[in-house]
């Protein structure tokens, strides 16, 4: 009878309803969850039977179901926080967490270091990323982002770079002398290196023009700093030679000398001293070269430093951990990692803001920020959750309406049931 089965249509309709509700209710609940995406109920109509077969047309439909329940992942807003280790992601993927239930995925980026320095949510589940090597370079090896290395070790300078230009009209008749090397020399400048065991020496360079038109360049450090040195003298410690072309360009570069023995050091340590790629090299010679304007020292780089302790961490927008030492060196120790995926509404949801692999979304592509269509990492920011709430509001009210029009029908078919049994008394 059609009147009972209107009766079964209207009970379809409060089911749906009534889970569409409860949808609702959740995108308002995490309102506050930081990277959570709200979802949609999607229903579908169920049709019962067709009154003229397989030709088409005067169907009667029996109700609704709901059909699926998809997460929306649109970007939610960007939140300025005071924690260096807070992330947000701007565009596609997911950070990549590890747990006592293996690999998961999140948008929620409210992370800390917990006492053995490793990189955690607030859920204790370590945060993966790319590791770096002893040198600081990033690799491809994939881990759990972990600071292991408070101290690091003295290293002594082994190489030099210097870039300037020195006058092409100094009069070459100056000659050097090591007793007054500051009046009998064109040029001088100095640098800042460090010895093996970490102590810093205040190193200068001198330069001199010679008759043949090319400059000889001395290393000379304090004689009380030198083994064997007289104290307030300069030692020459190394000593090279730098040819122009016509120019002004650097054509060649030689080192005649080059052993430094510091006291703190170890002896016969060899620096290597750099004015830029000659053209002799294949290189533009521009580096360092001769015009005709006063000789000045441009840019002094060495890689040495002394020992130092972990100041402080932070994130690059690349999604890279760079630890800061008191001693002025700032060390890469991983980069993040994000999970990118073809299908992300198949993802299967874990509860505690994380997500897992399913045969609907397959499988993650794991990479770093930035490629791959990747989204980009920001730090000291949290993406907020994607619920509107005055949105919700206004599906609240639908499902509402929705409901109470269903229930509407369950109480006229009841009536006409009623009806029909009258009519036995009748």
């Amino acid at each position: 009878m059609g009147i009972l089965s209107s009766m079964y249509t209207g009970v379809t309709g409060l089911k749906g309803q009534g889970e569409a509700l409860a949808i609702y209710g959740d995108n308002i609940a995490n309102a506050n969850t930081v990277g959570f995406k709200t979802s949609r109920p999607e229903f579908q109509d169920v049709v019962a039977k067709s009154l003229k077969g397989l030709l088409g047309g005067n169907q009667i439909g029996r109700g609704t179901r709901l059909a699926s329940v998809n997460p929306i992942f649109s970007q939610g807003s960007i939140i300025q926080t005071d924690s260096p280790t807070d992330l947000s992601i701007t565009g596609d993927g997911f950070f990549v967490v590890e747990g006592i239930d293996g690999r998961s995925f999140t948008r929620n980026g409210a992370f800390h270091f917990d006492k053995e320095g490793a990189l955690i949510n607030s859920d204790g589940f370590r945060i993966l990323g790319f590791q770096a090597d002893p040198e600081g370079t990033i690799t491809s090896q994939l881990g759990p982002i972990k600071v292991t290395q408070s101290v690091i070790d003295a290293k002594g300078t082994s190489n030099v770079e210097l870039q300037m230009n020195l006058d092409s009209r100094a009069d070459s008749r100056l000659e050097f002398n090591a007793e007054r090397p500051e009046r009998t020399s064109h040029f001088a400048t100095g640098a800042t290196i460090y010895d093996s065991a970490g102590t810093p020496h205040v190193l200068t360079m001198y330069f001199n023009k010679q008759d043949d038109g090319s400059w000889v360049w001395r290393a000379m450090a304090r004689g009380e700093e030198i083994r064997g040195g007289e104290a307030g003298k300069m030692i020459q410690q190394a000593t090279g030679r730098l040819v122009f072309d016509s120019n002004g360009k650097l054509q060649e570069s030689t080192t005649d000398e080059n052993s430094f023995n510091f006291k703190s050091g170890g002896e016969g340590e060899v620096i290597n001293f750099s004015f830029g790629k000659p053209t002799s090299e294949g290189g533009d010679g521009v580096q360092t070269t001769q015009y005709g304007t006063e000789s000045e020292a441009y840019k002094t780089v060495q890689d040495g430093y002394t020992a130092g302790t972990l100041g402080g961490l932070s994130f690059s927008d690349d999604g890279t951990l760079a630890a800061n030492y008191t001693n002025g060196e700032i060390i890469d120790i991983a980069q993040i990692a994000l999970g990118k995926f073809e299908n992300p509404e198949g993802l299967f949801k874990m509860g505690q803001n994380r997500f897992r692999e399913s045969r609907l979304s397959g499988q993650a592509t794991v990479g770093a920020p930035q490629t791959g269509g990747r989204g980009r990492i920001t730090a000291k920011t949290i993406e907020s959750s994607t619920t509107d709430i005055a949105n919700e509001f206004i599906n609240l009210m639908n499902a509402q309406r929705n409901f109470q029009a269903n229930s509407r029908v369950i109480s006229v078919a009841d009536e006409m049931m009623q009806e029909v049994l009258n009519m036995k008394r009748g």
